[in-house]
């Protein structure tokens, strides 16, 4: 990202729009939960793993389930690859439902690509099964050649790692109750007691009396008189109802992808901003020394090194009047600089305790 694009990131930004309740919330009680499973997968084209105690084992328990005795002396695993499987249940989630399914590799398979996952069913926590995957992997990868001496190969993502959409079935509903003691509570995604007051005020012009802002990510709900027996038609109507969340003011860096987002509420004290680059560069070269004509001498290769130094001139520049984030990134622009260089006046600026924000590394 460059700093141009900064700037129109923070230019263009508006103030805060109104949001639904249901679009930054979640009800307690209706929550996700994780499932886990150890499967196979077959097919794989002698791109699965390589034989291995482990595999032997697998393999062999499997065909034993349709009545096949196999000794682990017979098994080849080139074709096999074991497999870990990860999804998400929803709340409320019935038998039935179909969920998508994640496949990745847990030994040394080259590439799932083309494989079908075999029955694996899917536990939680408790160590009870909620779901059974099963499937063809969908690879958002590939792994061309056969690679090793004399070969080559071509890689694209990771070819180990693919997902099922809709390949686990739901076997086993998760009890899920979003009403307690007529009560309802919503949980902010984003908790801001700003947020928390304005969704509670927002909710008692619709209901009154029914709202509270129990703490920064809790808003507690009375289900009214006459809703009671048709709360999710209450639920339905308090997700429709409009909020100006509160944005706190934040510059979130990724040093690793060279991102600067920063939100438009930042503001910075009045502050001196100078920037200059020293670049020192050193250059080695290899040469050869030759001997004259019947001089009897001997050729040698002699090392030589070239050191060069630039040095930019520095600029200064002065905000003031406690500019904006759209302000201090022009004023940067200006100065030349590139993004991870911006990334370190942020952070020096944090440290003088001008800029007034909360700065987040990643």
């Amino acid at each position: 990202m460059t700093l141009l694009s900064l700037t129109w990131l923070v230019a263009s930004a508006t103030p805060a729009q109104a949001a639904r309740v249901k679009d930054i919330t979640l009800i307690e009680g209706g929550r996700d939960n994780q499932l886990v499973g150890y499967g196979l997968v077959v097919g794989l084209a002698n791109k699965g793993d390589s034989k291995s105690d482990q595999i032997v084992r697998t393999v062999a328990n499997s065909m034993q389930r349709f009545g096949i005795n196999l000794q682990g002396a017979q098994l080849k695993s080139d074709n096999v690859a074991a497999v870990m499987v990860t999804a998400d249940i929803p709340a409320y989630a019935r038998a039935g439902t179909r969920i998508d399914v994640t496949v990745g590799s847990i030994a040394d398979a080259k590439t799932i690509q083309g494989g079908i996952l075999l029955q694996t069913p899917l536990l939680g926590a408790d160590e009870t099964v909620y779901a059974v995957a099963q499937g063809a992997i969908a690879v958002g990868g590939f792994l061309g050649g056969e690679g090793g001496p004399g070969g080559a190969s071509v890689q694209k993502n990771h070819p180990t790692v693919g997902i099922i959409s809709g390949g686990a079935l739901v076997e086993r509903e998760i009890p899920a109750s979003f009403v307690h003691d007529n009560n309802v509570e919503l949980m902010l995604l984003n908790p801001d007691y700003t947020s928390a007051a304005r969704m509670a005020q927002a909710i008692n012009q619709e209901f009154p009396q029914s709202a509270m802002a129990k703490n920064a990510s809790t808003v507690n709900i009375a289900v009214p008189d006459d809703f009671k027996g048709y709360e999710v038609n209450f639920i339905s109507r308090i997700g429709s109802i409009e909020v100006d969340p509160d944005v706190p003011a934040r510059v979130v860096i990724n040093e690793r992808t060279g991102t600067i987002v920063a939100t438009s509420n930042v503001r910075v004290s009045t502050v001196a901003i100078s920037h200059g680059a020293l670049t020192i560069s050193i250059a080695s070269t290899l040469g050869v020394s030759q001997p004259n004509p019947l001089s009897r001498g001997n050729t040698a290769v002699v090392a030589s090194t070239q050191t060069d130094i630039v040095e930019k001139p520095g600029k200064f520049g002065v905000l003031e009047d406690n500019p904006t984030i759209q302000q201090v990134a022009s004023a940067l622009n200006a100065l030349g600089l590139t993004t991870r260089e911006m990334m370190s006046i942020f952070q020096t600026m944090k440290r003088a305790g001008a800029l007034q924000a909360e700065l987040i590394l990643n």
